[in-house]
């Protein structure tokens, strides 16, 4: 038998055979990506990818189509288009090294980038041992804390010192709060009002939203002087209206002295629960709050006209102004706070039993540590270009610290923690021209706000249609990558377009929900028309899937519509019957009130015949069946009607 197989040298004839069919399959492929006969221009043939060139040589090709100008630039080469008449997606990143900063590197990068073409920098990250920090104390000066008001006259120095090993400038200030003084959370009496504790034969102070009492100071005898001056005040509800005071503790930074280098801490401290939006209402107030600054003379002058903020616009404020909360409150309200903290970012909640100078000093140190040892980063592109680009991070942790999505926790002070940002266009502005675009890349150990209209964000809804959205933050991560897959329709022809957006291996299903369990992670993602797909991620083979439902859960006009007559109509009926009863009622309670009975009784005898019994005449008896020994009849008479007398109405 004579074999097909022949060696040349050592190799195999088959195998290179094999390789030479590769080679020339792979340059076909290559040259497919590029050219395409629906090409006629520049900007077609640039957001064919990165690999493709551009030919604007006048005499390129006399004859030729526009298509053939677009190709690999070796291919334009050999056709006699020089390097120098060829327009060809290029990356550049350039790096400044003249401006530097001791927290982050670098400070200044310059990428140059063309529609489906990305970059990826590095910025250093590093964990200072020592922040100026401003610490403002907001405390609740109702009666029942005139006790934790005298433990905190000791707090100034104490803290000072402690805080000497953390910070290396370090500011106070103080405001106190109440609640609204309108009836019903105040007496509106008049000697109650200028004196909430006159029935004690106690001096107090008028009842307040939020007062600026002192802004942020290093002088700690001026902050210990203003706090031993303090007085209680009274009200009459139990809640208080901490989160109002919080608001303007947070959006007024002029006034309180905020410095914008600072760490940021407003320490709330209080023994009852707050009052929350529309609890207003009550009062009459009916105007909600527009999260804006009313400090006049240092009081806050909105308390009277607008509702309590609510816990999301509270977070956003937050977020927006960079403040860390922290919550010093007494163990029997710990659980009502426990709850809210999970919806505000970058807040801290501590158990005291009292709030005694050790307590505190330890609870702000604690808290402060805490709150800095988690390092990320926000990306953020211009509102006018954020469309036409996409950006990921990915973390490198420090030793002794944990990967967190896109953040590292437990970094200690002087650690450093790089971060690999990836940066790609997605197409060119609408007049094809060059643009100078801004990202900003900036450390923060908050939550994240974003999306064109900034409608969303990764820290207030924990849960959306009973799907997680929070589990270690992994949904978050990939909705850029399911967006880019919308986009494209869903469609396996179009998917290749996201292969730059996505890392993982995307599959599309009827229904992911068939496929719950252990090893699949449940999310969900809003799209800008308020459409939600579900899908799921699972990285148990060794390698990232994700499924993504390719059913829309949309709101539609008509089920809008059939749900408005449905619930129209339902009423209708509700008040249709509600009506019925009701005369069904008052007829059986008119028949027989009070044991009363009407009988019509007709006379006719011979004695007076000149009267004819008609329906007019009747006798009505009313009996009074108690009490039962001494009964009670009327009897009344309608005359009756003459036999020669007319009709008359």
């Amino acid at each position: 038998m004579t074999s097909w197989l022949r060696t040349y040298g050592s190799v195999p004839l088959c195998l290179l055979l094999f390789c030479l069919v590769v080679a020339v399959c792979a340059q076909r492929s290559s040259a497919s990506v590029c050219w395409s006969p629906s090409i006629t221009s520049c900007k077609e043939c640039l957001t064919r990818g990165p690999q493709c060139a551009w030919c604007f040589k006048e005499d390129f090709l006399d004859g030729a189509v526009a298509s053939q100008r677009c190709d690999l630039p070796v291919k334009l080469l050999r056709r006699g288009c020089e390097p120098e008449f060829m327009e060809q997606s290029e990356v550049k990143v350039e790096v400044n090294a003249t401006t530097s900063s001791t927290q982050v590197s670098p400070q200044d990068i310059s990428v140059t980038l063309r529609p489906g073409s990305q970059a990826s920098v590095v910025v250093a990250v590093k964990q200072l041992k020592r922040y100026p920090v401003d610490l403002y104390y907001l405390v609740d000066v109702s009666a029942s804390m005139q006790e934790n008001l005298d433990h905190l006259k000791t707090v100034g120095v104490a803290l000072s010192l402690r805080m000497t090993e953390h910070s290396s400038d370090l500011q106070l200030g103080f405001g106190s709060f109440v609640d609204k003084p309108v009836s019903p959370y105040i007496n509106v009496h008049p000697s109650k009002i200028s004196n909430p504790c006159s029935d004690y034969e106690i001096r107090c102070r008028p009842a307040h939203g939020f007062h600026h009492v002192l802004g942020m100071t290093g002088n700690i005898s001026e902050f210990t002087r203003v706090i031993k001056r303090q007085r209680i005040s009274g009200n009459m509800d139990t809640p208080e209206g901490g989160l109002d005071a919080l608001l303007q503790a947070a959006v007024c930074q002029r006034d309180l002295g905020w410095r914008p280098e600072a760490k940021r801490l407003l320490l709330l401290m209080t023994d009852q629960p707050s009052h929350l939006a529309l609890d207003s209402r009550v009062a009459g107030i009916v105007t909600p709050n527009d999260g804006l600054c009313h400090l006049e003379n240092n009081v806050y002058t909105g308390s009277t006209r607008q509702d309590h903020p609510s816990v999301g616009q509270l977070s956003d404020k937050l977020l927006e102004n960079h403040m860390y909360l922290i919550f010093a409150v007494e163990k029997q309200q710990y659980k009502w706070y426990e709850a809210l903290v999970h919806l505000l970012p970058g807040s801290y909640l501590g158990r005291l039993g009292l709030f005694q100078a050790p307590n505190l000093i330890e609870l702000v140190v604690d808290a402060y540590k805490k709150l800095l040892s988690e390092v990320s980063v926000s990306v953020s592109v211009e509102d006018k270009a954020v469309s036409r680009y996409w950006v990921s991070v990915s973390p490198l942790c420090p030793n002794g610290s944990m990967a967190k999505d896109q953040s590292c926790s437990w970094v200690q002070p002087d650690q450093t923690v790089y971060f690999n940002i990836t940066i790609g266009m997605h197409s060119c502005p609408d007049n094809g021209e060059d643009e100078d675009v801004k990202v900003v890349v900036r450390p923060t150990r908050l939550g994240t706000v974003y999306g064109k209209y900034c409608e969303r964000d990764d820290f207030s809804c924990p849960y959306e249609g009973g799907v997680d959205m929070w589990r270690s933050c992994t949904c978050q991560s990939y909705w850029k990558c399911v967006d880019c897959h919308l986009s494209h329709g869903l469609t396996q022809k179009e998917a290749g377009h996201c292969n730059s957006t996505c890392e993982s291996l995307v599959g599309y299903r009827d229904d992911v929900l068939g496929q719950a369990g252990e090893k699949w992670i449940q999310c969900m993602y809003i799209s800008n028309d308020r459409c939600r797909y579900r899908f799921q991620t699972s990285s148990q083979s060794g390698q990232t899937q994700l499924h993504i439902s390719t059913r829309a859960e949309c709101a539609s006009n008509s089920r809008l519509v059939g749900t408005f007559l449905c619930v129209c109509a339902l009423t209708v009926l509700c008040g249709m019957v509600v009506v019925a009863v009701s005369r069904l009622l008052l007829q059986k309670r008119n028949l027989t009130p009070g044991g009363a009975a009407e009988v019509t009784v007709y006379h006719c005898t011979g004695k007076d015949l000149s009267y004819i019994p008609t329906s007019n005449e009747k006798t009505v008896s009313y009996r009074r069946e108690s009490p039962p020994d001494r009964p009670v009849e009327m009897h009344i008479q309608d005359s009756k009607m003459p036999l020669g007398d007319p009709w008359q109405y």
